[in-house]
């Protein structure tokens, strides 16, 4: 029986993100007959097959000591264990596999800091980050598997995380494979949707002409809600009235209602808040947008496709590679800007050009399934693990 070895704070199916992707992928392997073992401070319980070894990492640490002691703490566990294969996902310095879920950070943050607003406030705040003991600590973990000799197979999850790799690492492309995030395609499906589409509506208040757009995200500044407010207020101004925006996960700050108040959007924006279940807000909606600022490659842009929304994302969303721009969605520049955003939800306010592009976007989203995900990456680890991969 092989064994592999996953690396993270928190190993949690709930949480999300990187977090439930690990516990998703170490489920697969046990299915498929690997010893799995996860090396983490906490760990929800699931798989329960998996074997899980508790890194202690004391609280009170400054955030930057927290990341290199986990680091450390991992390697010195790991190098001691005769493991097949040892994934890291951009917190370890010692693997044979490195698939990193946030992207370059040193991209990331340069285009997340452009969520603010003011220019002062945004040359200082990148200022007080390049300063940052945690930015410096967490650069140089993450530039360990570009410095290991020999060098650890490694996966980008799309096309821009690749590309900033090769740019900012140096890195021959040949030596970076793209597999793309997957999702749950049983679940997120436009027949599934039709079967509880309706009563949500109904709830919501919208008339059967109206055009529903979705945002989800928790960190709704850095997400765009924004522009996406002011792509809003520029679409009443063109005398289109017949739509509402669904925010789920986060909540509205104050600056942000004033803005909707003044711009009397109050009845077109509507905060659901955290919910259990999204099903049932994409079988509601009609168009999905996320005018983020850096997003590695956004799983509910792929979600949202799967279930045959059309999605308007940024060029710095990975999940954008998998937009065909007027095809099953489109792609606006980075920063958002409200004016390119408006006018892509006006196009996508036509009945037959949003019918069209719905089969698009769930053509393509029905492409990049959890299943297709996890047996390639399972490819990659049989292929370490059989010594075809020099590491």
């Amino acid at each position: 029986m092989k064994k592999i070895a996953f690396a993270m704070e928190n190993f949690s199916r709930h949480a999300g993100g990187a977090e439930s992707y690990a516990v998703n992928l170490a489920t697969t392997l046990i299915e498929n007959s690997w010893e799995v073992h996860l090396l983490g401070e906490s760990w929800d319980g699931e798989p329960k097959e998996a074997h899980f070894y508790k890194i202690h990492i004391p609280k009170f640490l400054p955030a930057w000591l927290k990341l290199l002691l986990f680091a450390f703490k991992h390697k010195a566990i790991t190098s001691r264990q005769n493991y097949d294969v040892v994934v890291g996902f951009g917190n370890t310095i010692y693997m044979n596999v490195y698939q990193s879920h946030g992207g370059v950070h040193e991209f990331s943050t340069a285009r997340m800091v452009y969520a603010e607003k003011n220019i002062i406030k945004r040359i200082v705040k990148r200022i007080f980050i390049l300063l940052s003991m945690k930015q410096w600590v967490r650069a140089w973990i993450e530039s360990a598997p570009f410095r290991m000799n020999p060098r650890p197979k490694i996966v980008a999850i799309a096309p821009m995380i690749k590309k900033d790799m090769e740019s900012f690492f140096h890195t021959n492309p040949d030596k970076i494979e793209v597999i793309y995030n997957g999702v749950d395609t049983k679940r997120h499906n436009i027949s599934l949707g039709q079967q509880i589409r309706g009563p949500l509506r109904g709830q919501w208040g919208v008339d059967e002409n109206d055009v529903v757009f979705l945002l989800v995200a928790y960190d709704l500044k850095k997400k765009g809600i924004e522009p996406l407010v002011e792509a809003a207020t520029k679409l009443k101004i063109l005398g289109k009235d017949n739509f509402k925006i669904i925010v789920v996960g986060g909540s509205p700050y104050r600056s942000l209602m004033k803005r909707i108040k003044r711009h009397d959007l109050i009845n077109h924006i509507i905060f659901a808040g955290r919910v259990k279940s999204i099903d049932d807000f994409y079988a509601n909606s009609d168009v999905f947008v996320l005018p983020t600022y850096s997003d590695a490659c956004s799983l509910v842009v792929i979600e949202a496709m799967a279930s045959g929304l059309p999605s308007i994302t940024t060029m710095v969303n990975g999940a954008a590679g998998i937009l065909t721009d007027g095809t099953n969605g489109y792609v606006i520049p980075h920063p958002p800007d409200p004016s390119a955003l408006a006018d892509k939800m006006h196009l996508l306010m036509d009945h037959e050009r949003r019918r069209q592009m719905s089969e698009e976007a769930f053509r393509t989203g029905q492409k990049y399934s959890a299943e297709r995900n996890h047996r390639e990456m399972m490819r990659v680890f049989d292929e370490v693990a059989n010594g075809k991969i020099h590491r």
